[in-house]
């Protein structure tokens, strides 16, 4: 059985738990997510009156066909990595009908929406209430007006039967003077992906607080300085307010009361002196609680937030430093997206996701390429996770007036939304902003400007934090913290070139931080020579990324196009990366793109078609073996794992000494071969690669089972694996095989392989396979993974899918190019 610091179920409950009772009451005094009783249509209206309209059974009217969804939802759920077409960029409607009774007289009722992509439109029956542009930052709908004039009319009682009916027209057609560019690595997806809540407010209500926790930088004194934002809609008067800090333990350690010139816009609430606050750290994130009280009564108005105190500072010329002490940070990259949901992650999902990354060891995140959900950056307070947050102006070149004015709305309301979270530590205003395309004209000065726009903007809404862009040399010089491109062993050089062309780019800018390294793996492909390709590439001719590197096809030799794209040449690469971090005292961190594979509309022809695969784990979570290569250098509870969990048959001579790699932060580790022990070997990072810990044994023709056991002081870990060993050598692929190979809850598991003439598997063959099915049952595909997409490449002469059965026959079928179709009659 494997062993690592991966949580069990009971264990991940418990700390979502945790998180639940800390999240921020940071919108209305009462909200309930919508999330249930919608209906969906994925095309245009005539009009809003089309939604609303009385139909009768079977009358013209009941067209176009809505179908029942839940909240969050995505036009693009299954789409954005469909092998077979674009996916979907235009309108979709949403409905609903709610019962709507606001508690408090002369209160407001306000829909809230955490994000929607990418324009917007809400009407109540057929008033538009609303709209916004841009699908990644927060907003409100105040309905309270349209609302009281609905409920005046007869159609609400007769046609509605006193329920209010809701409909939102979301767009994410392809625009060239919005951000962010359809030319980016991601897709622009559309729907209600976020969650939407409906809140009731009492007629005096903050529309936010800002709560601005500091510390000098030995951590002794602190202060919290709160301010408050009211509505447009009110009106002055003086209030009671009422203000209690507590400790991350829960103790009230200060408080205040006193009277509150309300009035639209900004106020100053109170500012309080806090000595020897508890310090927020990834290694202990502690959180104060701020919980204000606004008037009296059963009319009162109650807020919370969550703060921490924490001193950040980029050292120039040299590390990152967090409350004094330097830190290096370990990172990584998140995008918004999930198999079969796209970005409608649901908050349980999200969670999953950050306490992964936080057993890898990360304390690091950048945020790629747009303001995250509320929950995200909840999180990342809660489990000691920095962050780098940005707004997706994401390449294309710049646009015109309205193009820029969405740029500055989003990074403001990004600033003022997030601005309490102690996580962030910089802003960043761009990524990839040297990348030309969707304009005649591409002017570097006009440019820079607009650069120097955003950046004095940040620094006007928020003086505390760093300001940072990626690749933009000729922008280098105008923000805080700069990240050039650096992809050592992936689109350029060989991963050995790693430190020396860092080193280089360190001593370029004033403040230096390496964020996007990394290269594709194609979860289950495996190889007995991983680093083959390196003989092709050449050396000292840098390590960036240039026009057209990304290609399959063309331009000089490199790893993304002339590797194997296998798991093993992935863990080489990030091996010795995270070897050579441990030797460089100047670095301030990296973050690894990404952690999660991620579908995107620019890379049809990678193995997974529409998969950006740079991922540790794949689309669903499932870990690539590279996840416990980063666990083994940053984290502390012991682990141990062996390379190889996913290669079913490995081969060679027989006789021929092969390779075994574990992973493992213990002190030492005794390997076992079929019973025999071939000895201890201590761990030194510096050992490439696996740190030291790696044998070269001899496996046996057919089955072998290989067991580690690895030891910290007292505690032991142990990990063991399963497989076969071929000495049979193959030659070209002829013939496909077919079979079911597995059968739990309800879902069947079929295999391809593919085989020579003389019925020998094809172990590396990389052959575009396509399945298809008849009859009853469906197949789980789609899903951008290895074994959930109905074409793919094969991984090691191999490939799965998994569909579900239903009563009946079903014939499932399987081709490739070139080669006989095969069919299984289940």
């Amino acid at each position: 059985m494997q062993t690592s610091n991966l949580l069990t179920s009971k264990k991940l409950y418990l700390i979502w738990l945790a998180l639940v009772l800390s999240v921020s009451v940071a919108f209305g005094q009462k909200s309930t997510r919508l999330n249930t009783g919608w209906e969906f249509v994925r095309q245009d209206l005539g009009g809003v009156w089309e939604a609303v309209r009385p139909v009768g059974a079977g009358n013209p009217e009941s067209v176009p066909l809505w179908e029942k969804v839940t909240l969050p939802h995505c036009f693009n759920a299954r789409d954005a990595v469909d092998p077979d077409q674009n996916y979907y960029q235009g309108p979709g409607w949403y409905r609903t009908q709610l019962p709507v009774q606001n508690p408090y007289p002369g209160g407001r009722t306000l829909l809230h929406f955490e994000g929607a992509g990418q324009k917007t439109d809400v009407y109540l029956y057929t008033t538009k209430v609303g709209s916004h542009v841009g699908g990644y930052d927060e907003w409100t709908v105040d309905i309270t007006q349209a609302l009281a004039e609905f409920q005046k009319t007869e159609v609400y009682q007769k046609q509605f039967k006193g329920q209010i009916p809701l409909s939102i027209r979301c767009d994410n057609s392809r625009d060239l003077e919005m951000i962010p560019s359809d030319l980016s690595d991601f897709n622009v997806y559309g729907g209600l992906y976020r969650y939407l809540n409906l809140e009731y407010q009492p007629a005096l209500a903050l529309e936010r607080l800002a709560a601005k926790a500091e510390v000098d930088a030995v951590g002794k004194a602190g202060t919290l300085t709160l301010k408050a934002f009211f509505p447009k809609t009110t009106t002055a008067a003086a209030t009671p307010v009422q203000v209690r800090l507590l400790d991350p333990k829960g103790k009230q350690v200060a408080k205040y009361q006193g009277q509150l010139a309300a009035k639209a816009g900004e106020v100053e609430v109170h500012q309080f002196a806090v000595k020897n606050p508890r310090l927020w750290s990834p290694a202990s994130p502690q959180l104060y609680t701020v919980e204000l009280t606004l008037g009296t009564g059963p009319q009162a108005y109650q807020h919370r937030e969550k703060v921490g105190f924490r001193h950040s500072e980029f050292v120039e010329h040299g590390p990152y430093k967090l409350n004094g002490q330097r830190l290096l940070l370990r990172g990584t990259h998140r995008h918004e997206d999930h198999a079969a949901v796209a970005a409608a992650m649901t908050e349980p999902m999200i969670r999953q996701e950050m306490v992964m990354m936080k057993q890898m060891g990360v304390n690091f995140i950048r945020l790629g390429h747009y303001q995250q959900s509320r929950i995200v950056l909840n999180l990342c307070d809660s489990l000691g996770i920095l962050v780098w947050e940005e707004i997706p102006w994401c390449r294309g070149g710049l646009g015109g007036p309205v193009y820029q004015a969405q740029a500055k709305r989003m990074l403001t309301n990004m600033i003022a939304q997030h601005y309490n979270h102690p996580s962030i530590i910089i802003w960043g205003l761009g990524n990839e902003n040297d990348w030309p395309g969707d304009f005649p004209e591409f002017d570097k000065l006009k440019i820079r400007a607009f650069m120097t726009e955003l950046n004095d903007l940040s620094h006007q809404l928020d003086r505390s934090r760093y300001t940072a862009i990626r690749r933009c040399d000729f922008c280098k010089d105008i923000v805080d913290v700069y990240s050039p491109s650096i992809w050592a062993g992936w689109y350029r050089g060989i991963y050995t070139d790693y430190k020396e062309a860092t080193q280089k780019e360190f001593e370029g800018v004033k403040r230096f931080l390496h964020v996007e390294w990394g290269g594709d793996s194609h979860a289950g492909r495996h190889s007995e020579n991983p680093d083959n390709a390196l003989a092709k590439i050449s050396r000292g001719a840098g390590a960036d990324e240039r026009a057209g590197d990304a290609s399959l096809f063309g331009g000089s030799a490199r790893v993304s196009k002339d590797g194997d794209w296998s798991e093993s040449y992935l863990c080489n690469l990030v091996d010795w990366h995270l070897k050579e971090q441990e030797t460089m005292p100047w670095l301030s961190g990296t973050a690894y793109w990404p952690f999660k594979d991620f579908s995107t509309p620019v890379r049809p022809d990678n193995p997974v078609p529409y998969m950006n695969q740079k991922g540790v784990v794949e689309r669903d979570f499932t870990p690539k073996e590279s996840y416990y290569v980063f666990q083994s250098y940053w984290t502390a509870q012991p682990m141990v794992h062996l390379y190889g969990h996913g290669w079913p048959v490995r081969w060679g001579e027989e006789g021929e000494l092969k390779m075994v790699k574990v992973y493992s932060n213990c002190e030492q580790a005794e390997l076992f071969v079929n019973g025999k022990s071939y000895g201890v070997k201590k761990r030194n990072s510096q050992d490439f690669p696996a740190a030291g810990l790696r044998w070269n044994v001899p496996f046996i023709a057919g089955d072998n089972q290989v067991r580690v056991v690895a030891r910290q002081g007292k505690q032991t870990v142990q990990d063991e694996l399963k497989f076969k060993y071929q000495t049979q050598k193959w030659g070209k692929p002829t013939q496909l095989t077919l079979q079911k190979v597995g059968e739990a809850n309800g879902l069947t598991t079929v295999e391809v392989k593919l085989y020579d003439a003389q019925g020998v598997q094809c172990l590396d063959a990389v052959n575009w396979v396509d399945f298809s099915l008849a009859g009853a049952g469906k197949l789980l595909d789609d899903l951008g993974t290895s074994s959930g997409s109905r074409k793919v490449q094969a991984y090691n002469g191999r490939a799965i899918i998994r569909l579900q059965a239903q009563p009946g026959k079903t014939a499932v079928a399987v081709q490739s190019p070139g080669l006989e179709t095969v069919l299984l009659t289940l």
